[in-house]
């Protein structure tokens, strides 16, 4: 059975950044063929030196890429994804400035040969409370929120740090769940949105749950106005068995710190399994037969701890 093709789903009011997000992604994809789905060309959403061809409706990027214009029907454009001459490995949908993102997650149900991988909605850290505020804008801003499971404060550099804390005070009582990032430019290390292949889950000591931190440099976001955007990512072994949808849960909490993981995890009967968390969202599936046991771990300096981490993995540990 083929396995289904992950879908992160970007959205965000207009002027947030949905499209600069979309180039960083593209540029980073590393090696990782993406298809981008976008409602309109419109005012060509991709930048020109990434285009090689185009063709129609379809647009040929570097290395792999292509971007497809959707117009009324996302279910008839992911289709074509399947029959195109380019293997795809993940889609992603920019929707419109005031779309909202969650039924465009909910649609995918409709098509059993893709699977929703993340929401992540941006806003404009400086005037988002100012649209949430007009009355002809309040629902879709709320209803946007509302949705997603990974929230990135953009434009961080154009506020103070009041006014920037202020605003993750108030997104958090539209939702809790979903984490919070703040960018610059839309600047995000691309590991955090894109479903990988997990070829960077190797690697890993063979005893105990062994922990080892990347070159925070590998993972920066970006320069911010309030300090460095810099994450760990945090290896673990998983050398035993376990609860693993119990284990995503609490991963996926906010309060464990998590960002993004992805891994191979031993279940009940010994299998691997792979596990995939980003933002709030978490999903389990079967893993290749080539996976290693192992989990990365990142998140935000100061927010992520290696112990906080362990202690979730050990509460979901199967007892023999």
């Amino acid at each position: 059975m083929t396995k289904p093709l992950p879908v992160t789903v970007i959205g965000g009011y207009l002027g947030c950044g949905k499209t600069t997000l979309v180039n960083h992604l593209l540029r980073n994809s590393e090696g990782m063929r993406l298809a981008v789905l976008v409602n309109d060309f419109g005012a060509l959403p991709i930048d020109a030196d990434l285009i090689e061809s185009q063709q129609g409706d379809v647009i040929s990027l570097a290395g792999g890429c292509i971007c497809c214009s959707y117009g009324n029907d996302l279910g008839d454009a992911l289709v074509s994804l399947q029959v195109g001459e380019t293997p795809i490995d993940q889609v992603i949908v920019e929707s419109s400035g005031v779309a909202l993102p969650g039924a465009i997650g909910s649609s995918l149900s409709l098509l059993r040969d893709f699977t929703l991988h993340c929401i992540a909605v941006l806003v404009d850290v400086e005037t988002i409370r100012q649209h949430e505020a007009d009355r002809y804008l309040s629902d879709t801003i709320n209803r946007q929120l509302a949705d997603a499971d990974l929230i990135l404060l953009n434009k961080v550099d154009l506020v103070d740090e009041e006014h920037c804390l202020a605003a993750q005070q108030w997104i958090a009582t539209k939702n809790a769940a979903a984490r919070q990032l703040e960018t610059v430019q839309a600047q995000v290390t691309p590991a955090i949105i894109l479903d990988s292949d997990g070829s960077h889950c190797s690697g890993f000591s063979a005893s105990g749950y062994a922990v080892e931190k990347e070159s925070q440099d590998q993972l920066v976001t970006g320069p911010s106005v309030h300090g460095p955007a810099v994450f760990d990512a945090i290896e673990f072994t998983m050398a035993q068995r376990f609860h693993v949808e119990k284990l995503a849960t609490v991963l996926a909490d906010a309060n464990s710190g998590l960002v993004r993981a992805k891994g191979f995890v031993p279940g009940e009967n010994g299998q691997l399994e792979t596990l995939q968390i980003v933002g709030s969202r978490w999903a389990v599936s079967q893993a290749p037969r080539d996976a290693t046991a192992g989990l990365v771990c990142i998140g935000r300096i100061g927010e992520i701890s290696a112990e906080t981490i362990r202690d979730c993995i050990s509460s979901s540990v199967l007892e023999r």
